[in-house]
């Protein structure tokens, strides 16, 4: 039997999509983009292009952020797994990719303990469940060249016995794979990407905004839902303050609906 800190998971913020995720047993450091503010030049043919991202510095010093013992890529776009990242992880941690075309990739660039969490996957006790994702709307699926350069994406569902379970969605729109993630899995945590980023000429943005913070909220109102993603990329349209407004405006309960700074942490438990 779990003790209580046994079963506590510690979540935290670093910057961007990456964050840490400390099961009994084992830290997980989830899509690490680790440059230094301004490092790159903004995404061409996405609002705000002319802006270098990051857009600010890392919250914590380099050393602490790569404390973990496992590394989780969900998809390999520049902002989840940067060069700073593929330079600095010490290339013998474990770093688990969402497909094999991805592990590969991350083979190439020296990594020696590379595994795939497509159907499933575990480490020190932690079950990974792959859960799908669609970078973009219908809309944006439907033009094959921009459906190729969103590619494909995944979130994780990390289950551990006698702690709460929390599903990282990933870069995706709200669809009803992830409605059935929630549906199906009930986690006690549910991290969305709510950055709203957007790109030129189309309607709609690639990954989750305000909307869908609420939508997860009513559809799991015993989770916590914590939106991440913001303030970080060119191309991120929405503010942590437009969140927190969004929530207070709606009545969501802002115990359960969090919008956390970077380097912010929160512990959780059954």
């Amino acid at each position: 039997m779990h003790t209580a800190s046994q079963a506590t998971v510690t979540f935290q913020l670093i910057r961007n999509a990456t964050i840490k995720l400390s099961y009994p047993g084992a830290t997980f450091l989830v899509d690490p983009m680790l440059a230094p503010k301004d490092a790159c030049p903004g995404f061409a043919g996405t609002y705000n292009s002319h802006l270098r991202y990051p857009l600010v510095e890392l919250p914590l010093a380099l050393d602490e952020i790569l404390q973990a013992d496992a590394v989780i890529v969900t998809h390999t776009h520049a902002d989840h797994w940067d060069a700073a990242a593929r330079a600095m992880i010490p290339k013998r941690m474990p770093v688990f990719a969402q497909d094999g075309h991805d592990a590969a990739a991350i083979r190439k660039d020296g990594f020696l303990d590379v595994r795939v969490f497509d159907d499933g996957a575990a480490f020190a006790g932690t079950q990974l469940v792959r859960t799908r994702g669609q970078h973009g709307t219908d809309g944006m699926m439907a033009v094959p060249a921009l459906a190729e350069r969103m590619g494909r994406v995944s979130g994780v569902i990390f289950v551990h016995p006698g702690c709460p379970t929390v599903y990282v969605a990933g870069d995706t729109v709200w669809t009803g794979e992830v409605e059935q993630a929630i549906v199906r899995h009930r986690p006690d945590v549910i991290v969305l990407n709510t950055g709203y980023a957007r790109v030129l000429g189309m309607d709609g943005a690639i990954i989750m905004g305000k909307e869908d913070l609420e939508r997860a909220h009513r559809l799991a109102p015993q989770a916590t839902v914590i939106g991440i993603h913001m303030e970080a990329v060119n191309h991120g349209m929405q503010t942590r303050r437009e969140l927190r407004e969004f929530i207070a405006l709606q009545g969501l309960d802002a115990t359960r609906v969090l919008v956390p700074e970077d380097g912010a942490s929160c512990s959780f438990q059954r």
